[in-house]
């Protein structure tokens, strides 16, 4: 759901508009469609409030000047926040344990990382599947984002109840926490799944940290706001981070084709390294 327009803050023109475009698609590789004016208006409306700015292009002013990092970031949170949910396409998790299933040997540890895990209901699905097939067997997961915000809820692994629909009952039940007291109506996943997810902050548009080789990457519901030439370089600077073996995944609204030569489908949504 797009929040609500807030009146009270000031329109954007046309020249405005652009100028946030490109900002964001330098810093992120994130393409602003012209549809979506009303949803950059409604998420800055705070920031410009909380900086006494009167227009955009004085906000423009404000996070573009060097001492102001903290603000852009905040900014880029604000733009970048997008909604996700517990085991969303879900036959996604099943391709998961069919592929650990067919390692013979299974590498250990085996590594995963979730490169888009917004506010972490992926890299803790992930999660809740290595902790069933693999047990206490050593794994972990990586789950990445450029904003801190939905970063900083990651890491606390602590979700309304309500978000729970999602979560296969068996899991619910041995990897999940209902809140009581002061975190009722909430949700906290089990300190032993949270202390193996460890979530750092990754810009897919700049070159990737050392996070060292995985198994499988999930590169889901990212590359859909990117254009052509920025999936190119997103997918040709995450594929080096695949185990030879490895596969990656794509969200059902993404395809690859014409797009790497790095990697060929296994089936829809799902690549191998070339």
């Amino acid at each position: 759901m797009e929040p609500t327009p807030d009146n009270s803050a000031p329109t954007i023109t046309d020249a405005e508009f652009a100028q946030f475009q490109a900002l964001l698609r330098g810093i992120t590789g994130i393409h602003l469609s012209e549809f979506k004016k009303t949803l950059l208006v409604a998420r800055l409306a705070s920031r410009l409030r909380a900086r006494k700015a009167r227009t955009f292009s004085e906000y423009y002013k404000i996070i573009k000047h060097p001492l102001e990092t903290e603000e852009l970031q905040l900014a880029i949170n604000y733009l970048t926040t997008n909604e996700t949910f517990f085991f969303r396409e879900p036959e996604h998790f099943q391709i998961l344990k069919d592929f650990i299933a067919s390692l013979r040997p299974v590498p250990l540890p085996f590594r995963v990382w979730s490169a888009a895990s917004s506010s972490g209901e992926e890299a803790y699905s992930i999660a809740m599947v290595l902790a069933d097939v693999l047990g206490g067997a050593k794994w972990e997961v990586v789950g990445s984002d450029i904003s801190t915000r939905v970063l900083d809820r990651a890491r606390a692994g602590l979700y309304p109840l309500e978000r729970n629909g999602g979560i296969p009952k068996d899991y619910l039940h041995r990897y999940c926490l209902k809140g009581q007291g002061a975190q009722e109506g909430m949700m906290l996943i089990g300190k032993q799944l949270r202390e193996r997810v460890h979530f750092t902050q990754v810009n897919l548009n700049e070159p990737i940290p050392d996070l060292g080789k995985f198994d499988l990457i999930f590169l889901r519901n990212i590359l859909i706001y990117f254009q052509n030439d920025q999936k190119r370089k997103v997918v040709e600077a995450v594929v080096p981070k695949l185990h030879p073996h490895g596969l990656l995944i794509v969200g059902h609204s993404e395809n690859l084709m014409g797009i790497s030569e790095k990697v060929k489908q296994v089936r829809p949504t799902v690549y191998h390294v070339a």
